[in-house]
């Protein structure tokens, strides 16, 4: 198969909203800003139903509204079925580095979506989207707080958690009535919960890529600070999901079985350090996550990461700071690239509607997105370095 380098061009868009920063460190991560002090039924609605619509692409139906069976219902985050009380209760956002110093991590493939974006030091980090973590006894490592991915947490009503934050630029926003955090008690964070969070030693790890989060201690957390558990009447869920038994093919649309944010070179974009990419497995219809030449695995059980989908989301970037912290526009609008069932589909991004309604992704023609069940990898891509983007 021929290579076909391709750059988007992010659309004009105004954004709506403060631009964001970012965390990590070069590739030797420093920790300037982080503090390192170790911490000590929802009634069922009669008007619940599932019922299914088909749209423009031939005889597929989609997901509307849920309904309880068996005590299950389809997940907001995946389409899939799952209990009850996992499908209504609020996600957790966890904050998770994404360095080679770090790897492996603890937990990620439990989670329902993953977003990922550049910070300092010109790598990733990621922000992981739990929903179901009631089996996990801890997740990790556990870093620090960059304001977009706050704004972002907002969208999926999660509960944000983190340990550190770039003080000058996320100490207003995280400390919001409207930001729900269960945060390790640094500097900067006016309700710690100290008790969600520990050590877990790792010889030959720096000590900040040793704190982790524990279930059992975040919920003690929520409690005592008095968060509600469930989605409030007003959450929007970010997408749209093909019924059950029904996939969203794109028979028209360009295959892309290798797809890379950062390309194959060195580059500054966030995603050339460890040049990551996606391989497409048509036998289970799952993208396979690669970084740094090899499988990105979870330490939990030695899995593979993997999705059903991809999606890059073009958002305007700054340099904020000497320390180079980075700002990007998580609201407004901009150009988006979603790989599903081995396909791309080019189209935009759109969040008009505030901090509380996250993005939703549309063709070329103005059409929602549907994707396939699963779940999905959200890449952040920094427009202005959107040449680097490659698949073929």
């Amino acid at each position: 198969m021929m290579k076909r380098k391709k750059t988007i061009f992010a659309v004009a868009s105004i954004m709506a909203m403060a631009l964001a920063l970012t965390a990590c460190g070069k590739k030797q991560e420093t920790m300037v800003e982080e503090t390192t002090a170790v911490p000590s039924e929802v009634q069922e609605s009669e008007t619940e139903t599932e019922s299914e619509t088909e749209t423009e692409e031939a005889g597929l139906q989609i997901i509307e509204e849920r309904k309880v069976v068996d005590g299950q219902m389809q997940s907001y985050l995946t389409g899939e079925w799952k209990d009850k009380e996992v499908v209504v209760r609020r996600p957790l956002a966890v904050m998770i580095p994404n360095n080679a110093q770090a790897m492996p991590q603890y937990g990620i493939s439990e989670a329902s979506i993953i977003y990922e974006a550049p910070v300092e030091g010109r790598i990733t980090r990621l922000m992981a989207i739990f929903e179901d973590f009631d089996d996990l006894d801890h997740i990790g490592p556990i870093r620090s707080s960059r304001d977009y991915y706050v704004y972002t947490a907002m969208g999926y009503q999660a509960i944000y958690c983190n340990w550190g934050l770039a003080k000058p630029y996320v100490e207003e926003l995280i400390n919001r009535d409207t930001v729900q955090n269960i945060s390790v008690g640094v500097d900067g964070i006016h309700k710690p919960a100290d008790e969600a969070y520990g050590r877990i030693s790792r010889p030959g790890y720096a000590k900040e890529f040793t704190g982790y989060l524990f279930i059992d201690g975040l919920k003690d957390a929520v409690d005592r600070l008095g968060y509600e558990w469930e989605y409030d009447d007003d959450y929007v869920p970010q997408f749209t999901f093909a019924a059950e038994g029904y996939r969203a093919e794109y028979e028209d649309a360009e295959d892309a079985v290798t797809i890379r944010p950062g390309g194959t070179k060195s580059n500054a974009g966030g995603y050339g350090a460890y040049n990551p990419y996606f391989e497409y497995n048509k036998e289970d219809n799952l993208y396979y996550r690669f970084q740094d030449g090899k499988k990105q695995i979870d330490e939990m059980n030695n899995k593979q990461l993997t999705v059903s989908n991809v999606v890059f989301q073009y958002c305007h970037g700054e340099v904020r700071d000497a320390k180079d912290y980075l700002a990007f526009g998580v609201h407004g609008e901009g150009d988006a690239l979603v790989f599903t069932n081995g396909k791309v589909i080019k189209g935009t991004w759109s969040r008009m509607d505030g901090d509380g309604v996250p993005p939703k992704f549309y063709d070329e023609d103005g059409n929602e997105i549907i994707f396939n069940q699963g779940k999905t990898w959200i890449c952040n891509i920094w427009k202005e370095y959107s040449e680097f983007v490659e698949y073929e």
